[in-house]
């Protein structure tokens, strides 16, 4: 059984400020340790719960805040950027299952460190129609290619909007927002023992069994994905790539089937970033 986990850092146990999560913050290097710590929890109760083989992706920021001999040693560690899927590189229809570990919620939700994909720059995201941040657009496209998401940590509030998502989907909250850079902290080990709680949860599944692989839904109708930028300049630039629209002058939409909407999302993302230098959590 092989196991894959997409691990952000917003969301991981004690970490609440902008200090703790960006390279050259003040408590940047000891955030990256408690995000292993939390990324290794996952990934013991992974192979208890009989995985074979587990590959972890570094999906935060420069994705190169995971230090490789912090970790267990028998993962798969996928590291730096640029890297086409993203949040999501290295995730193929052979896995088995997707664990989610430190996800935040959605720009505009008073989540610990909320935002979409790049702080002030993404005001808000829907997918067909849906309000859509990292968790549920990770969850569709997961599940277009085949692989269902079991398991989820963060802070209360990422943990309620994977509810809304998707009830099925085993939830960790390791600490509870008391604004969006303030939060009640569990403590480190009860935290993590409640990561390694949902994660057997969500291999074990509603019968016990080990997860299957679902049907890839490619084949599905395309969805259509809408992202309204702080920036109208952002939106006019996107506009020279085939098949983007816009809807007002701040938001463009595309339609295609996931996960190659996914991957053009990242185009765009790149185009974003080309053209602006806004701070991830003005």
């Amino acid at each position: 059984m092989r196991i894959y986990i997409s691990a952000d850092m917003e969301g991981v146990t004690g970490l609440v400020d902008a200090d703790d999560v960006q390279p050259g913050g003040r408590d940047y290097e000891r955030g990256r340790l408690m995000m292993a710590e939390d990324v290794n929890a996952a990934v013991e109760a992974a192979f208890a719960a009989g995985a074979t083989e587990v590959t972890v992706n570094d999906a935060h920021g420069p994705m190169r805040n995971l230090l490789p001999e912090a970790l267990h040693p028998e993962v798969r560690l996928v590291r730096g950027r640029p890297k086409q899927m993203g949040m999501l590189a290295g995730l193929t229809p052979e896995h088995a299952a997707m664990v989610c570990v430190g996800y935040h919620s959605r720009a505009g939700e008073l989540g610990v460190l909320s935002h979409s994909f790049m702080g002030h720059e993404i005001e808000d995201m829907w997918l067909d129609g849906r309000p859509v941040g990292e968790i549920g657009l990770a969850h569709a496209t997961a599940a277009a290619i085949g692989v269902p998401v079991v398991a989820l940590t963060g802070d209360d509030r990422a943990c309620a909007e994977m509810a809304d998502w998707d009830a099925s989907v085993a939830t960790a909250p390791v600490k509870y927002a008391r604004d969006r850079f303030a939060a009640e902290l569990r403590p480190a080990g009860e935290a993590r023992a409640e990561i390694r709680r949902a994660v057997a949860a969500g291999l074990a599944g509603p019968r016990g069994a080990a997860p299957r692989a679902a049907a890839p839904q490619a084949a599905a109708a395309p969805s259509v994905l809408s992202v309204r930028w702080q920036s109208a300049s952002v939106a006019s630039t996107l506009l020279g790539i085939p098949g983007v629209t816009a809807t007002d002058p701040r938001t463009v939409q595309a339609r295609g089937a996931l996960p190659g909407l996914y991957r053009q999302f990242g185009v765009w993302m790149r185009v974003a970033s080309s053209l602006t230098n806004q701070p991830p959590y003005c």
